[in-house]
């Protein structure tokens, strides 16, 4: 059973006052918000944006107007960390020119062992450094370092506690993530989440419906609920019961991230009844070769995999896969990958996520001696990029001649004079149309497809 575990009212309450003291003793100042990572870190943002314009401050309109540049981290792949690291050393002469601008870098690289010292190693003028379990406390810490003290925590609670009530800032008025749970328990050898985010937690069902009508008052047309695991919530429900909860509070509800060894039968069929819920499944699969699935410590087999793959298409037919694979884990041979290809052949995914195993401090995997060479590591990803471009024109020419519900997202970037939206499944399409059509689900005709999208017409 995940742990519920909700920040007090009496420490909320403190981090208002702070927010005021902020707002009357440092008025008209400015920020900008630099994201890495996944929904989870972007929506953590919103939520940092809303506790700032809170307090006062302002979005700036570019990192050189902000007063205070604040980084939200993210751990999961090298690239990410090695970006962050160039990005704000060379903040250190706008620092010297500067002094009063205020450098702040929180998130999951700061809650990784050793990270904060890494960043401040190289960069010792960051003035606000805090991790994933203190996010909520940013006006207590941005108070004390406007009042010239440099803030590092990075410890805070180890249990990871819930906060209710946080401000938001929502960059789209029609679409919104919705966080549901947080931490992860699977400790799959490559991924530093659990130690990162902590152990799971979820949100009670009343404070998750709560601010899902909240989100519907206001506008949103569709919610992406968030969690390392989604299907393994416990908030006093089951994922299945939070989802039949949830139906009919707005008109589109997506959820993502989902471990394959949960996918119950009994989640397949509140999709396939619900109103709400889109026929969209993102089921991360990593690999498709069972040895290497058992070194991953993802707790299911190719088989056990495939057969949910098939349970979930009997149930909803138009269900739109999408999927997450590593190329090149420790220790995995030729054949092995080749079960890999072979598995998204056979499963034509609408579209994947595709990495190179990156080796993440603290994590089992990293610390293996048959590191795959980096030359063999990108040729197999070439290799796997290619067989699933291969199943994307698949799907998507599959959709040319039907009609599609398509929520309007806005105006198209590839072509003036169209706007953009993603069908239920998931596609984008562009289709000729007017502006106040942005924020409405309208029925369009496709007519063909582009190398990642639809083209239609409205029906």
């Amino acid at each position: 059973m995940a742990q519920s575990l909700v920040v007090s009212q009496e420490e909320m309450d403190k981090q208002r006052q702070c927010a005021a003291r902020v707002r009357e003793g440092f008025p008209g100042r400015t920020y900008k918000i630099v994201t890495y990572g996944c929904q989870m870190n972007a929506h953590d943002s919103e939520n940092l944006a809303g506790m700032l314009e809170e307090m006062g401050f302002a979005p700036a309109a570019d990192e050189g107007e902000a007063d205070l540049l604040l980084f939200n981290t993210c751990c999961i792949r090298d690239n990410a960390e090695r970006r962050l690291l160039g990005n704000v050393s060379a903040l250190a002469q706008r620092k010297r020119e500067k002094p009063d601008l205020l450098v702040g870098v929180c998130g999951c690289m700061m809650q990784q062992e050793g990270g904060a010292q890494r960043l401040l190693d190289l960069c010792p003028f960051v003035d606000l450094v805090f991790g994933t379990h203190n996010l909520y406390r940013l006006p207590e810490l941005l108070l004390r370092a406007l009042r010239g003290q440099p803030v590092r925590e990075t410890d805070g609670d180890e249990r990871g506690c819930i906060p209710e009530g946080l401000p938001v800032r929502r960059t789209s008025a029609i679409q919104g993530a919705l966080t549901i749970m947080y931490g992860c328990n699977n400790f799959c050898t490559y991924c530093v989440v659990p130690y990162v985010r902590g152990r799971e937690r979820s949100r009670s069902v009343a404070d998750v419906v709560r601010e899902a009508e909240s989100m519907a008052a206001s506008g949103i047309q569709e919610i992406l609920l968030l969690g390392q695991n989604v299907n393994s919530y416990a908030g006093g429900a089951t994922f299945p019961e939070l989802l039949r909860a949830l139906d009919g509070v707005v008109p589109r509800i997506r959820f993502m991230t989902s471990h394959p060894k949960d996918l119950s039968d009994a989640l397949i069929e509140e999709m396939a009844h619900s109103r709400s819920v889109c026929p969209q499944f993102h089921l991360p699969v990593q690999s498709g070769n069972d040895k290497v699935l058992r070194e991953m410590n993802r707790v299911y087999t190719r088989a056990h995999y495939l057969e949910r793959v098939r349970a979930l298409r009997q149930a909803i037919p138009e269900v739109g896969l999408t999927t997450d694979v590593i190329a090149g884990f420790p220790g995995e041979t030729e054949a092995e990958f080749a079960d890999t290809l072979s598995l998204v052949e056979e499963v034509q995914y609408d579209s994947a996520f595709t990495f190179i195993y990156s080796p993440r401090r603290g994590t089992r995997a990293a610390a293996r001696p048959d590191q795959i060479p980096e030359a063999v590591q990108h040729e197999r990803l070439d290799r796997l990029i290619r067989v699933q471009e291969r199943s994307t024109a698949s799907r998507l020419a599959q959709q040319v001649g039907s009609v599609q519900e398509v929520l309007v997202e806005g105006a198209s970037r590839r072509r003036e004079g169209f706007l953009a939206g993603r069908t239920g499944r998931g596609m984008t399409v562009n289709f000729p149309g007017d502006a106040a059509l942005v924020g409405k689900i309208v029925p369009v005709r496709i007519l063909g497809t582009g190398a990642n999208t639809l083209r239609g017409e409205r029906a």
